[in-house]
């Protein structure tokens, strides 16, 4: 492919890191856009350097670079470089290697149109050249040609060019409960795509322990989505304003200046969304966290207070076969956004008065925490 006038400097540097870094861990998306993307539409000579650099392996090996291998050939590789580009693409690899992509979908489709575009236009030039000895099937090979390439790719795990992904170490990357006997029982906490129940009776707590759980990620820096069913959002508000500040419930009217003061030092953020009870489903949720992945938040943790107030996606002739299936969908809201999802769960009559709760107490279906991890 001919050098390009136009590249991706107008999306900015930031942009085209965060690219760099998904062509590295997304092997269908880096399928996908090897076939369009010139290393020159990268301002950055750095960033050409690592993209090259995984576009060779692939290419020699016919399998994707796991993190553990692209640290080796930087450390070990790019002979011909000088010692400037070999620190900065070096530097570049150490800061990916600490974080995730927000905003990864944007990202992946801004780039695919940008470097479809420069394909086709690159077809159409090359036609119009053609035009004057009339080749038209020579034209419509070509513009047909750059309409495949660039398109999603994506059939799934792909057993030989994956092969290095088997033996790359799970991180669960645990949201810390706040509560230390707990976290020893969960190793470190809820981690990515588990799904995590409060059970308790009615009037018990369970509402305040899940803001307690939404409080401790925030002020770990998390993004927290917190769905209530029932109680009303300022009232969620306020009993985060409790977790947050230390100050009691029936307190903080006489403490707004220290609330506001304590509030205002958390690192993460906080949505609080308001459903009435049965009014919202699973489907309900995954459409509200898609509008705020487009305006770039990405949750870190997902509460719903709580899972048997949601409607069922499927009517059922039997409650516990419809419970069943919200506690299912739960579990893959937490798989489909990475991220731990904590809900709560009430027991019946016979959980009122026991020291410990069994599952034989939980209301309606046992079975419906079989799925929780």
């Amino acid at each position: 492919m001919a050098n390009q006038a136009e590249t991706l400097s107008r999306f900015g540097k930031s942009f085209q890191e965060k690219l760099c870094q998904l062509i590295l861990e997304d092997r269908p998306f880096c399928d996908q856009i090897s076939e369009v993307l010139n290393i020159n539409f990268l301002e950055l000579k750095y960033l050409q350097v690592f993209i090259e650099t995984i576009f060779d392996y692939r290419e020699r090996y016919k399998t994707h670079p796991s993190y553990e291998l692209m640290a080796t050939m930087l450390k070990s590789g790019l002979r011909e470089e000088n010692d400037g580009i070999k620190k900065q693409v070096r530097e570049y690899y150490a800061r990916i290697m600490s974080g995730s992509v927000q905003g990864a979908d944007y990202i992946k489709e801004q780039a695919i149109d940008f470097c479809k575009k420069q394909v086709l236009k690159e077809a159409m030039i090359k036609s119009v050249k053609l035009l004057k000895t009339s080749s038209y099937d020579e034209i419509q090979k070509i513009i047909n040609e750059a309409l495949k390439l660039g398109v999603e790719n994506n059939f799934g795990h792909d057993y030989l060019k994956d092969f290095e992904q088997r033996f790359v170490l799970q991180v669960r990357n645990p949201v810390s409960t706040g509560w230390e006997r707990i976290d020893d029982l969960c190793k470190g906490g809820l981690g990515r795509r588990e799904l995590g129940v409060v059970i308790a009776p009615t009037g018990a707590g369970k509402s305040m322990v899940l803001a307690h759980l939404g409080s401790q990620a925030v002020k770990e820096g998390k993004t927290v989505v917190h769905y209530t069913l029932e109680l009303a959002d300022t009232v969620v508000g306020q009993r985060y304003d409790s977790c947050i500040s230390g100050v009691p419930l029936g307190d903080l009217l006489r403490n707004k200046e220290k609330i506001f003061d304590a509030v205002q030092d958390i690192e993460g953020e906080l949505i609080i969304k308001e459903y009435p009870t049965k009014s919202a489903s699973t489907s309900t949720i995954k459409s509200h966290i898609e509008k705020l992945k487009k305006r770039g938040i990405e949750p870190d943790l997902i509460i719903v207070d709580y899972a048997d107030l949601l409607k069922p996606v499927r009517s059922s002739s039997e409650k516990r076969h419809e419970l069943e299936n919200i506690y299912e969908e739960l579990r893959a809201i937490a798989q489909v956004y990475d991220c731990p999802l904590w809900t709560a769960s009430q027991t019946n009559r016979s959980g009122l008065n026991a020291e410990v709760i069994t599952m034989e107490s939980i209301s309606e279906a046992f079975n419906k925490c079989f799925v929780a991890d």
